[in-house]
């Protein structure tokens, strides 16, 4: 019965022995997992590494895998169409470069666009910056290191700043026209505009044979004074604008300085020539004894250049005069005109033709500025004057401010019509937008 009992025992043992083997066979040896899920629902068959059949495992988040990967790529797909309708609607940019050979690049620039420049130090040899106007980034280059072949070209489209005024001037001028004429026969240019300072009693047939239509490549002209050549089609006129070559800055006026009464009616500050209307002018003004009335200031001989007290003396005057005297001297148009309106002052213009081969007619001199509503008082005759001040010692100071905003308001709009009519002449004669 002990023997019986002691065989039945080592069976059981050696049973579960073999079945603890069996199962630390299957977790430790045996790689196909069975889960419940496996129990209840199989793949097909497929050809696994070894070449034999092989039952494929399942994934129970495979559908919801395969929706979430169509919502990714749906919503891919749906991105790309939008930047690339944008890509299609976004407005069209075009880039032109400004090199600035001329003073009156520093008013197309800083007074008309408005563009900042670095070095902001005035007596840098080079100095550029850039601005947007339109669908036009421009880019402007100026100082007398811009030279020939130097400015490094990231457009084909140029315009380019002069100075025709006297031979000395022209000559330098016909220098950078023949350098873009080089460029513009290598390819490297293929528009080409230019904005001249032209001659006083507007004689600037020199340029004549480098406009297109004389055969030349200069498409587009934008021509100071009242040239009879100005046609708003290739030709149009442009602002003479401050003189920056003195350094005339770009003025904001605050609130106080409109509103508060100045000290004196008028002012003239200039060179006084011989046989000139300016003697004209003083002598009416000691005849009437009105110089007490306005602040004066004469010397015999022009300077091309203002020292620090003479500039500041001579916008001082202007900031403290109601009124800006500006006589004639080889134009009628002058940088004093300009120079008034940005200080508020109102001009009082010698309305009279000077001579030379400008365009006469009702709208000249001056009708640049006439065309766009110029509130000066125009004068004929110098000896009109002293009924003029008397008006304005009857006006009350409301009645400055206003006429004084009137005028600060005109001149910031006409800067503002100059800036587009520049932006648009380009856009549609370059790019031909229109």
């Amino acid at each position: 019965m002990r023997f019986l009992r002691r065989k039945i025992t080592i069976i059981i043992i050696l049973a579960y022995a073999i079945f603890s083997l069996y199962a630390a066979y299957n977790v430790f040896f045996n790689k196909r997992v069975i889960s419940r899920v496996h129990r209840v629902v199989k793949k097909g068959y497929v050809i696994i590494d070894n070449g034999k059949a092989g039952e494929e495992e399942w994934n129970p988040w495979e559908e919801d895998e395969r929706a979430y990967s169509l919502i990714q790529q749906k919503r891919r797909d749906a991105f790309r169409s939008y930047q690339e309708h944008a890509a299609k609607n976004k407005p069209k940019t075009y880039k032109v470069q400004i090199w600035g050979k001329a003073a009156i690049g520093l008013y197309l620039w800083e007074h008309i666009l408005e563009g900042p420049l670095n070095p902001q130090d005035k007596s840098s040899q080079w100095r550029e910056g850039e601005v947007q106007s339109g669908k036009i980034n421009f880019s402007f280059y100026t100082g007398p290191a811009v030279v020939q072949g130097h400015v490094s070209l990231d457009t084909d489209s140029v315009v380019l700043v002069l100075n025709g005024r006297e031979q000395q001037k022209i000559s330098y001028s016909i220098q950078w026209l023949q350098h873009v004429q080089g460029l513009v026969q290598m390819h490297s240019v293929s528009r080409v505009a230019v904005v001249l300072l032209g001659n006083e009693q507007c004689n600037n047939d020199w340029i004549s044979p480098y406009l297109k239509r004389h055969g030349g490549f200069v498409d587009l002209l934008f021509l100071v004074y009242d040239s009879p050549w100005v046609n708003d089609k290739d030709i149009f006129q442009w602002p003479l604008g401050v003189a920056t070559y003195r350094h005339f800055p770009v003025v904001t006026l605050s609130g106080q300085m409109v509103k508060t009464a100045r000290p004196y009616l008028c002012n003239f500050l200039g060179t006084m020539y011989k046989n000139s209307s300016r003697e004209t002018l003083m002598g009416v003004l000691k005849q009437n004894g009105l110089e007490k009335d306005c602040l004066m200031h004469v010397r015999e001989k022009w300077v091309p250049q203002e020292t620090a007290d003479t500039s500041r003396q001579y916008q001082m005057a202007l900031a403290q005069s109601d009124l800006t005297l500006c006589p004639v001297g080889v134009n009628t148009e002058c940088y004093r005109i300009y120079e008034a309106c940005a200080y508020g002052s109102v001009p009082v213009v010698e309305d009279v033709l000077t001579p030379g081969a400008c365009a006469a007619g009702n709208r000249s001199p001056l009708r640049l500025l006439k065309d766009a509503g110029a509130p000066f008082i125009f004068l004929k005759d110098w000896r009109e004057l002293p009924a003029v001040l008397q008006r304005e010692r009857e006006m009350s100071q409301e009645e400055k401010t206003e006429r004084r905003m009137r005028v600060l308001e005109w001149y910031g709009g006409l800067r503002q019509q100059m800036k587009d009519k520049f932006t648009e002449v380009l856009e549609d004669g370059f790019f031909k937008t229109t």
